[in-house]
């Protein structure tokens, strides 16, 4: 399928079979959300990749979606709380280290990110959250490239899953879901229906 065809196919499953999606497709997800586009190349998120039937029972009861048990794995993609000067100085090694580049080179850019250490807790929250929606929308399209059904979810208790998931302790707070797996074509109403989006010329509005 070519990237228009593969927009079409997808959809936000509503329920899924349960069958396993198999690891190699969840790796290359994953090493899609790695690649993704984030401010400054900073990565102030993680993943959870959830695959464990008990583990997803638990969560089950701090969502409102039955795709978190039904899914093959459950990504959970939280973002930083805070930006540490730690923070700044592992990536700035990282670069250095995988451009093969003089640290002290890239003093400009480090002094670029240095006013994020001072910035408010509320304003790191959001600007991570933010970044973490980015890495959401590479992994569905990734998804939908191989076959992969997905569901985005926001229909869940936050604290409760930070806390079954220990993300307080590592700096992390839990923003949306996605659900992978294949869709249920029984169960699920909007299986083979139309997608229904307003015509482009409505989206888009151009500027010459």
């Amino acid at each position: 399928m070519n990237l228009i065809e593969t927009m079409n196919w997808r959809y936000a499953a509503k329920r899924m079979t349960s069958e396993k999606v198999s690891e190699e497709k969840v790796q290359e997800i994953l090493e899609a959300v790695n690649l993704t586009a984030t401010s400054a190349g900073l990565q102030p998120f993680r993943v959870i990749s959830i695959s464990n039937p008990g583990l997803k029972e638990k969560l089950q009861a701090a969502s409102f979606n039955p795709q978190v048990t039904e899914s093959s794995h459950l990504l959970v993609f939280a973002s930083y709380t805070h930006i540490s000067q730690h923070h700044v100085e592992e990536y700035i090694s990282l670069i250095a280290n995988t451009r093969n580049v003089p640290l002290e080179s890239l003093d400009g850019f480090k002094q670029n990110l240095s006013g994020l250490p001072g910035m408010p807790e509320e304003y790191i929250k959001n600007w991570a959250a933010r970044q973490a929606y980015i890495a959401l929308g590479t992994a569905i399209i990734a998804a939908a490239s191989l076959k992969v059904d997905s569901t985005p979810m926001e229909g869940f208790d936050n604290a409760a899953f930070d806390e079954i998931l220990g993300l307080k302790e590592k700096g992390l707070q839990s923003v949306v879901l996605l659900a992978l797996g294949y869709r249920n074509e029984a169960t699920d109403f909007l299986a083979g229906q139309k997608k229904v989006r307003i015509p482009l010329e409505e989206l888009v509005v151009t500027l010459n």
